[in-house]
């Protein structure tokens, strides 16, 4: 993995749980304005919708560079409308990132245990 591809990704992670407590905290805020006086859904949705316009931009540049199928960029995306899908989506770009982290360095010991054969 190039390190365009991993910052791509780290991107996308970076966004993934803000995203997914500022829809929390939206959902809390629509229920709050409809049984008390307090309103932060103007503020709250502003919030939100910042954060995930930035998670679809980064999701599309992830996608773009990591060459995902068409199902596994298609789980990221419907993670992020999902009440607790962005802390999902953390975790497994976690994991795939470190997987690519591993396999990457595999390779680097195989080159370089072949140039010295």
């Amino acid at each position: 993995m190039d390190i365009k591809t991993a910052s791509s990704l780290h991107r996308l992670r970076l966004v993934s749980a803000p995203e997914a407590v500022s829809f929390l905290l939206l959902l809390v805020c629509s229920v709050l304005k409809r049984t008390t006086d307090f309103n932060a859904v103007p503020v709250m949705g502003a919030v939100h919708g910042v954060l995930f316009v930035l998670y679809v931009l980064f999701w599309l540049d992830a996608w773009n560079r990591t060459k995902w199928s068409l199902g596994a960029a298609s789980l990221y995306f419907v993670l992020s409308v999902l009440p607790f899908g962005g802390f999902y989506a953390e975790r497994k770009l976690k994991r795939e990132a470190e997987a690519a982290v591993l396999a990457s360095r595999a390779r680097a010991q195989s080159a370089e245990g072949a140039v010295q054969a």
